[in-house]
């Protein structure tokens, strides 16, 4: 069985590990990891609502409204015990798609389908075979794809000028010189601290960053954050779709951005498996409930969607956290700018840029993972980024996995010689084994 598509599932009680919600112990370290790793959160929240094209205060209330119900779940289904909720950057291009196509006034049921699809492969465990329909390195070329999105989409800011400022035809002129040299001692403090304490303190960096910025903006003039202010409320999340053809397709769209949103949590569990200072064992199924839970409530007031991101749940551990009651604070914290968010105009633009960059180059770099898979793998992962990148994120995820598909029909059939039907029935056969794997 291929290790690279293992699955986590925790097949122990929870009492074997003790609550994943709160524990007296570690209550102290907890609430201290709960307030770094939500001075991280916040900025990338902030440019993952941009990049989504949603505002900000509802990115803001979705992580917060997630954090909460990761807590409550936590308690008796707990799907892994450090993961700290957030709207992930890989779904953040996608989700701008829906925007643009259905508008922001439909989206609340696109993501209340989603979290209904959700709810589907919740009930049937199906997540345990969305790796083995959808190899690892054709996800990390998807997410490889989205990460060159997310990078050319902030780097502009890196340079762009204070608002009203009037440029003429000169580029190089005293303001843009200002900004860029601002940018780039910025880029320069990030990565010297990411890199000294990214496996210790990795709060540091976007700490340190988050202060040059609101420093630097004393003395120099730069584009600061614009928050505008939303008025969140409940309303029941019903479209207004004027086509059967459109309902077809939001049906179709819902269920790519639910499998999408499974997919990072199954590989996320993974890895904060690892990471978990107690090395407890995640149960992906029950951190499925705890998502599509919180994606059908944020539905409810025009919400995104979320999952326990790794970003934010590496940085949750690394400050020292050991249950859920981490992510209840970092849930609190956020509701505080959500509720006063002129705080939050006071961050520069090139701040917030340079976060934003490093995420993008982050999943560009997912991609050397993929060597461990082969040279087919690193080849196949390299076209899917290519692709998703120029022709779209379902496009080319579509296009990938077609061209995969054909690969290996011609492989078995032509060099193999093997029969059509016997290379169907080959393929689910796969699907056996990981049942078998699981019991």
């Amino acid at each position: 069985m291929d290790e690279n598509n293992k699955i986590i599932t925790d097949k122990h009680s929870p009492e074997d590990h003790g609550s994943a919600a709160f524990r007296k112990e570690y209550a102290l370290g907890d609430v201290q990891a709960g307030v770094v790793t939500a001075t991280m959160a916040i900025p990338l929240s902030i440019g993952i609502a941009l990049m989504s094209e949603y505002p900000i205060q509802v990115g803001l209330a979705t992580v917060a409204f997630a954090s909460l119900v990761g807590f409550l779940f936590a308690w008796f289904r707990p799907g892994n015990y450090i993961g700290a909720p957030g709207i992930a950057a890989g779904l953040a291009p996608i989700l701008a798609i829906g925007v643009a196509e259905f508008g922001i006034e439909n989206m609340a049921f696109i993501i209340f389908l989603t979290a209904t699809f959700q709810a589907i492969i919740w009930k049937f465990n199906w997540q345990r075979y969305l790796l083995v329909a959808v190899p690892t390195y054709l996800v990390e070329g998807l997410l490889a794809g989205i990460g060159l999105k997310i990078a050319l989409k902030f780097m502009p800011f890196l340079w762009m000028l204070p608002t009203g400022k009037d440029v003429g035809e000169v580029f190089w002129n005293a303001d843009r010189i200002n900004v860029m040299t601002l940018s780039g001692i910025g880029i320069v403090l990030f990565g010297v601290l990411f890199y000294k304490f990214k496996r210790t303190k990795p709060a540091i960096p976007y700490f340190a960053l988050i202060i040059f910025g609101l420093a630097a903006a004393v003395f120099v003039e730069v584009n600061m954050l614009i928050v505008e202010d939303v008025d969140l409320k409940l309303a029941m999340p019903i479209p207004d779709f004027d086509s059967w053809s459109m309902w077809i397709y939001a049906a179709f769209f819902a269920f790519i951005l639910a499998v999408v949103d499974v997919i990072e949590q199954v590989m996320s569990n993974a890895a904060i498996e690892k990471i978990d200072p107690l090395k407890r064992p995640c149960d992906s199924n029950n951190s499925l409930l705890s998502i599509w839970a919180a994606n059908m409530g944020a539905s409810f007031f025009g919400g995104m969607t979320n999952l326990d991101g790794l970003a934010k749940s590496s940085t949750n551990g690394l400050a020292g956290a050991y249950t859920k009651l981490s992510v209840l604070v970092i849930g609190v914290l956020i509701t505080f700018f959500i509720f006063n968010s002129q705080y939050l105009q006071h961050l520069p633009y090139f701040s917030l840029a340079i976060i934003m960059v490093f995420v993008g180059i982050k999943m560009i770099l997912g991609l050397i993972h993929v060597a461990s898979h082969g040279e087919y793998a690193v080849l196949l992962g390299s076209l899917c980024a290519i692709l998703v990148f120029y022709i779209g994120i379902f496009e080319g995820l579509l296009v990938t996995l077609a061209l995969h598909a054909v690969i290996h029909l011609v492989i078995f059939t032509v060099i193999e010689k093997m029969q059509p039907s016997s290379v169907v029935k080959r393929y689910f056969e796969r699907f056996k084994e990981r049942d078998s794997d699981m019991n």
